[in-house]
Order: structure tokens, then sequence, then C-alpha cells
């Protein structure tokens, strides 16, 4: 682009938060904004040492920028690859053809392949926006996907990432669909089968709508953003890991979905298959067990909506010639005491441990799952899984295979402690009836988790457990005096989250 046609303007850092979205700050006096006009969300191309990016612009009418200046947010910094002052070249970005599929999809029919891959790669490439994304996001929300559109979306989220191939097979993972607070099975699962030979490069998400996902809670115990190179010498020492996705890259159109899942506090079966198994092609895994707990306030209400479910995680498996194993498990109440993920990590290190506090219910469910890894990869014969599991946790060889990951990723540390705790005790004497997982799992979100490890609450009852006056119903765990108050006024607003009878 010859200088006549582009505006060059210096760089300003100005330490906006963004997460990912790329963000410029003009002058309302800039030229560039006398081009683009004072309206909303006008997208910008930015050029640096012959890197591009495309940013959202935004118009100020302060003094805060001269001019000739242009503050940039640290997504978009950090993307450029800019040093305070230095030149950027400003143009006007181009309208993005792939959300004309988008718009078909929302008023019209199904999407091809194409289309498909067309969205993908222009998500991967930074061109849609916060505002597109929630776009598509919604579009696939609103009217699910088809099982063609699903493998279609799999398939082009596998070729826009990085992937990763192991000498030997088979190469196992397991993956929880979510909904359920404190089912941190993965940790045990992983430690369990890398014990019994198995490979298994396990990646796992950041909490999207819940407390913590797998790579909070393992964060309080060991590092856990390696690259690939890493993550493969590990496993070369290991056989497993517990690594976080974003940082090798499987994906990578999964995290600005995710991101927009995140703040919409919702996700499409479609979208989430395709998240979830793209990862695990991508990774290497030739069989996977998939977890799907069903209850009134889990993710998955129903057994006829699990079923749905596990059909169309089995027709896109069968496209890439995954073997695939589901679990229809116990979604009515939490796994475990903690939610949030210090507090998981606790309840992990317990059942590894072998602890006479260990949560049992945790112990059990991480033995079933473990056990069908075992069968599923033909380690152990069918319907004795489980008791290779028992035996692999009894002896110690998990936790021995844990610490030797944790180590092998960068060392072993014990979980934070929250500077402040309170307990909520029942009004009343009665019988536990009911534990709503979506409100419980926001009364810890609101106490700081996941962004503060050590935030969330200890659960001190189960399902049938009968309580008298006062007793503890569960402890909030917060950082500050500030997130005590701001979530107890949420618990007292809402006295049905442990619901009791006579």
């Amino acid at each position: 682009m010859s200088s006549q046609t582009t505006n060059r303007l210096q760089a300003r850092r100005v330490g906006l938060l963004t997460q990912h979205e790329a963000i410029a700050l003009v002058h309302t006096d800039c030229s560039v904004c006398r081009s683009e006009g004072v309206s909303a969300h006008s997208r910008v191309t930015l050029t640096h040492n012959g890197k591009s990016i495309i940013a959202t612009l935004y118009q100020l009418s302060s003094d805060l920028f001269a001019q000739d200046s242009i503050g940039l947010s640290e997504a978009a910094w950090s993307s450029l690859g800019v040093a305070e002052g230095d030149e950027v070249q400003v143009t006007h970005s181009p309208p993005i053809a792939s959300l004309t599929h988008v718009r078909q999809r929302i008023f019209d029919d199904g999407l091809t392949d194409t289309q498909i891959r067309s969205i993908v790669a222009d998500i991967v490439s930074g061109v849609y926006s916060d505002i597109h994304l929630t776009a598509f996001v919604t579009a696939i929300a609103a009217k699910p996907l088809s099982d063609r559109e699903t493998v279609s979306l799999t398939r082009a989220m596998i070729e826009t990432g990085d992937r990763m191939e192991w000498p030997r097979a088979p190469v196992v993972d397991k993956h929880c669909v979510g909904g359920l607070p404190g089912n941190r099975t993965t940790p045990i699962v992983v430690a369990i089968t890398a014990a019994n030979g198995l490979l298994i490069p396990k990646t796992s998400s950041r909490a999207i709508t819940s407390p913590a996902g797998t790579a909070d809670t393992m964060e309080t115990l060991t590092p856990v953003n390696l690259d690939r190179a890493a993550m493969r010498r590990v496993i070369e020492q290991t056989n497993g890991c517990f690594i976080w996705g974003d940082s090798v890259r499987f994906s990578p159109a999964d995290t600005d979905i995710i991101r927009i899942e995140r703040a919409l506090n919702f996700d499409s079966p479609g979208a989430m298959i395709a998240s979830v198994l793209s990862k695990k092609i991508a990774a290497g895994s030739t069989h996977v067990v998939i977890d799907i707990p069903v209850g009134p306030t889990a993710k998955v209400r129903s057994l006829s909506d699990a079923k749905a479910l596990a059909r169309l995680f089995t027709v896109v498996a069968d496209s890439f010639g995954l073997k695939l194993s589901i679990e229809i498990t116990d979604g009515r109440q939490p796994v475990g005491r903690g939610i949030g993920p210090a507090l998981e990590a606790r309840d992990v290190l317990a059942v590894l441990r072998k602890t006479k506090d260990a949560p049992a219910d945790l112990r059990d469910r991480a033995l079933q799952l473990a056990g069908a890894v075992l069968e599923l990869a033909g380690t152990a014969e069918k319907d004795a899984g489980y008791e290779l599991a028992a035996e692999t946790l009894e002896s110690g060889k998990a936790w021995e295979k844990f610490l030797a990951i944790c180590e092998a990723q960068g060392g072993f540390h014990e979980p934070p402690t929250a500077r402040y705790q309170r307990p909520v005790n029942a009004l009343r004497d009665g019988r536990v009836a009911v534990i709503d997982n979506r409100r419980l799992a926001r009364a810890a979100k609101l106490a700081g988790a996941p962004d503060d490890k050590a935030a969330g609450l200890d659960l001190k009852v189960r399902v049938g457990d009968t309580v008298r006056q006062g007793d503890p119903l569960f402890v909030l765990h917060t950082e500050t005096m500030g997130e005590l108050t701001y979530v107890l006024d949420y618990v007292n607003a809402n006295p049905g989250i442990v619901e009791l009878t006579r």
C-alpha cells in the first residue's frame, strides 16, 4: 500500500484490557477518525513491520491523544509487536465476505462445508470483532447445527490449528461436558491412566460458565501454560500431562468462540462437540471417554437430552475414525466438596493421597471414568476397568504418577487458602432435598472464582443429609471483604440454593 493511501500514526500503549479483542483509540480530529466518521464499531487494519491486525476503532474527544497518535489495547499491542512511539499504518478494512454466511444461518438454511471453513478461517485470522462472533455463536445456538454442519465445524477447527502425532497407540483422553460444580475427576483419571502405561495428552480449558475449569484447578498445583514442545517432552517422560489448551493452539477458533459463550452464558451442542473433538483429534487421541452428567440443574437436564448429545458425539467421532465411549452419570448435585480452583485441587489431592476425609463421591466417579478409559483402550477387560483403576489408586502408583507429571511440568506446590471464610447456615431443621448446581456455582463465581484461585465455596452437605438449624450448609471463601459482602447479598436473596424439607 502506498503512503498516499495510508495514515501513519504513532503507537501509544494505554493498558486497556479487552481480553482478546484488538481496540484502537484515536482523536476525533485525527484524519482516520474524519474518514471513518464517529460511528459505532468501525473496523480498521493496523500494520507494523509487515504484521497486520484488524481492530475496532473508538474515538476520543479529549486531549488524551494527539492527532498523530493511536492508542492500542493490550491485545492489539502484543499482536502487532510495537514499542512506544512506533509508526503504525492505518487503512480501511474491507467488508467481511463470510458474514454473509452468518446472516444466511440466521435467516435461511444451514451452511455448507466451504462456508463454515470460510467463517472459521476469518475467526482465526482476527477479522471478526466480538459483535461478529456473537452473531455467529447466537446463530448456531438458536438453530442447532445439523450433524453435517457439526462435522464440518469440527474439521474446520482442526484444519486451522496445530496437530500432534505419537509413535504408539492407543492414545487416550477423557472429557466431561460440564455443568456440574466440583466434578474435578480429570487429574485423577490422567494419573491412573498414565500409571497404567497409556499415553494421555490431556489439554483442558479454563472455566467457561463455571467457577473452575481443569486448567484453573491444576494451575494451583503446577504450571499449565506449556507449549507443544514442552507438552511432548512431559508426555514422553511420564505418559500424561495437564496442559491449558490455549497454549498449544490445537483449535484457535474455539478460543474466541468460548470467550463469547462465556459472556453470553450459553453454548450450543454442535459447537461444544466441535470444540471438544477437534482438540482431542488435534492432540492425537484415538480413544476418548465422554462424561455426560444429567440432572435438573446440570447442563444436560434429562436422559433424552443426554442420549441425543451422545448420538451426535458418536456421529462426529465416527467421521474422524475416533473411538468413543459415552458415560452418562448422575448430575443431580455437585461432586466433591470444593467449588473453585484451589478448593477443587484440595479434593483431588485428598483422593490421590488417600486421606480419610477424601470425598467418596469424587473418588468413585473418577474410578468409574478411569476404568472406562482402561477398558476402551484394551488395557482392562470389559467390566474390569474399575477394579484396575482402584488398584492403581490404592497402591500409590497414581499419586506417584501425578507428582511425576507435575514435576515434569515445572514443579508441584500446595494450593492456596482464602483469606476470608464465612459459613452459610441452615435456617431450620430439615433434610437436604435439592442442591441447585447453577445457583451454587453462581455463588462461587461471585466469591471470586476462578480469577481468585483460592475463592469459591466448601459444600458441607449432600442430598439426603439431615441438618439442624445453625448447621453449616456451605462455607464461602473469598480474598477480600468486599467480595464476601457481595456474595452474601446473593446468597441471602437465594435461600433455595440448598433446599430443605421437613
